[in-house]
C-alpha cells in the first residue's frame, strides 16, 4: 500500500513537473539562450548549468507571483521593430542583463535587438534598422554577411578607431530556434572586450624584443673582441689591454641589465602584498645623499637636502624605498647635470601624506615622452642613456615598488628649465 502510494505520489509530482515545462516553454528557451551566451563568453560547465538551475527556479517562482497580471515588455524590445512576443521579450530581457554588446538580425540583415550595451556602443536602434546602420566597419560586416551566407559561427578580431585602442573579439552565430519564431532565420553577434588582455600581450612581446635587443648589443660586442683577441691582436698587449677593457665594461652592463630584470620580477610576483614596517624618511633620505654624494661630486652636481625637523614616518620596506630614491637623484645628477645642483625636498601635508620630490636643473623632457617614461626599456635618448650606463628600467623598477607602497610618481619638466619627480605616499 504504501508502495503504491509511493509510485502515485512520485507520478503526480512528474505530471505537475511536466506541466510545468510546458507552460514556461518560453523560459526553457530563454534558460537554453542564456547558457549558449555564458558558453560563449567562456564559462565553465558548472557554472553555466548552476546559472541554468537557478533561472528555471526563478521562472516557477515568478509564475506564481505574476499570474494573472499582465506582462511590460522589457526596454530593448521596445527598441526593436517586432511583434510582442513573449519569447522575444524574454530573450530581450536576457541580453540586456549582458556587460557587452549583443546584437541580434535575421537574414535580411535587419536589427531585431540590441542591448542596452550595445546601444551605448552604437547608438539607439532606428526602426528596421539595416545592420549596415548599425555597423561601419566592412571587415564586421563581411564576416556576418559569412555567416549569414554558409550558418555557420565565425569570429575575427576588430581594433576600434585611434585614439581609444578598444580591441573587440567579435563573434556571429546562427539561432535556429530563434530564428523559428522570427519566421526566419536570426543571428548572434556579441562583441567582448579584450582590450586589456590585447595590451598586456603587447606589453610582454615589446619586453621580450627589447630585452633580447639590449642583451644582444653587448654579447655582440664580446664576440668581436674575442675574435680579434684570438686573431690580429693575439701578439697586440696594447690592443689586448683596451679590448679586455670594453670587454669588462659590456660584461658588467649585460650584469646589470639581468639584476634589474630579475628585481623587476620580484617586485612582480609581491605587487599586491603591502610592506607592514614603518620608517622615518628623514634619516633614509640622509642615507641615500651620503652614498651617492662621490658620484655627484664627480659629475659637479651639489645635492641639497630639505628635510623638517620633526619625523615624518610611512609603512614601507627601507631597502625597496632607497632604491626608489637613489634612482631618482642619481638620474638627476646624470640627466640634470649642467644645471650643477639637486634638490630633495621631504614634506608632509595637513591629511599627514608624506611627499619626496626631487629637482633637477638641466635640459628638461620634452612633454611627449613624459607619460612613458616609466615603461620598460623606454628612453628618451637611447645613445645618451647608454653613456650613461643606464638599462632603460630603473623607472620601471621605480613604478613597481611604489605600486607596492601605495604611492604614486607624479612627473612634471619644463623644456630648459629642469624636472622635478615627486613620489606621493
Amino acid at each position: 500500500m504504501r508502495k503504491g502510494t509511493f509510485v502515485e505520489e512520485r507520478g503526480s509530482v512528474l505530471r505537475w513537473l511536466l506541466a510545468q515545462l510546458w507552460d514556461d516553454r518560453v523560459l526553457l528557451a530563454a534558460v537554453t539562450f542564456t547558457a549558449f551566451l555564458m558558453w560563449l563568453g567562456g564559462l565553465p560547465a558548472g557554472w553555466v548549468a548552476f546559472a541554468a538551475a537557478l533561472l528555471v527556479l526563478a521562472g516557477f517562482a515568478r509564475a506564481e507571483r505574476l499570474e494573472g497580471r499582465p506582462s511590460a515588455l522589457p526596454a530593448a524590445t521596445q527598441r526593436a521593430d517586432t511583434e510582442p512576443s513573449v519569447a522575444l521579450a524574454s530573450i530581450a530581457a536576457l541580453i540586456d542583463a549582458l556587460d557587452m554588446p549583443v546584437l541580434i538580425v535575421t537574414s535580411d540583415e535587419t536589427v531585431r535587438l540590441q542591448n542596452r550595451a550595445a546601444a551605448d556602443l552604437f547608438g539607439p536602434i532606428p526602426r528596421n534598422a539595416d545592420l549596415s546602420a548599425r555597423i561601419r566597419a566592412p571587415g564586421i560586416l563581411d564576416m556576418a554577411r559569412e555567416v549569414i551566407a554558409t550558418g555557420r559561427p565565425k569570429e575575427i578580431e576588430h581594433f576600434g578607431p585611434m585614439p581609444s585602442e578598444t580591441v573587440y573579439i567579435v563573434r556571429a552565430a546562427p539561432m535556429p530556434a530563434l530564428g523559428q519564431r522570427l519566421g526566419g532565420r536570426a543571428f548572434l553577434i556579441s562583441f567582448r572586450d579584450v582590450s586589456q588582455a590585447h595590451k598586456i600581450e603587447q606589453i610582454r612581446s615589446d619586453f621580450v624584443a627589447n630585452a633580447s635587443h639590449e642583451l644582444r648589443t653587448p654579447l655582440a660586442s664580446l664576440r668581436g673582441f674575442i675574435e680579434t683577441l684570438q686573431g690580429p691582436a693575439r701578439q697586440d698587449p696594447d690592443a689586448q689591454e683596451r679590448f679586455l677593457g670594453i670587454m669588462h665594461e659590456q660584461a658588467t652592463r649585460m650584469s646589470r641589465l639581468v639584476d634589474d630584470l630579475l628585481s623587476l620580477s620580484r617586485l612582480e610576483l609581491k605587487s599586491h602584498v603591502p610592506p607592514e614596517q614603518r620608517l622615518e624618511l628623514g634619516p633614509l633620505i640622509g642615507h641615500v645623499r651620503d652614498s651617492l654624494q662621490p658620484f655627484a661630486s664627480e659629475l659637479g652636481v651639489e645635492i641639497v637636502l630639505d628635510i623638517p625637523t620633526q619625523p615624518i614616518e610611512v609603512a614601507g620596506e627601507r631597502d625597496e624605498l632607497v632604491e626608489v630614491f637613489e634612482n631618482l637623484v642619481e638620474n638627476a645628477c646624470k640627466y640634470g647635470q649642467e644645471g650643477g645642483r639637486v634638490d630633495v625636498r621631504l614634506t608632509a601635508g595637513d591629511d599627514g601624506h608624506a611627499e619626496v620630490s626631487v629637482t633637477d636643473y638641466g635640459p628638461g623632457i620634452p612633454p611627449e615622452h613624459v607619460p612613458r617614461l616609466t615603461e620598460r626599456f623606454y628612453r628618451v635618448n637611447v645613445e645618451a642613456s647608454r653613456s650613461k650606463k643606464g638599462t632603460g628600467l630603473g623607472l620601471a623598477i621605480v613604478k613597481h615598488i611604489l605600486t607596492r607602497h601605495r604611492a604614486r610618481l607624479v612627473i612634471k619638466s619644463e623644456l630648459g628649465k629642469g624636472t622635478v619627480f615627486t613620489v606621493k605616499f
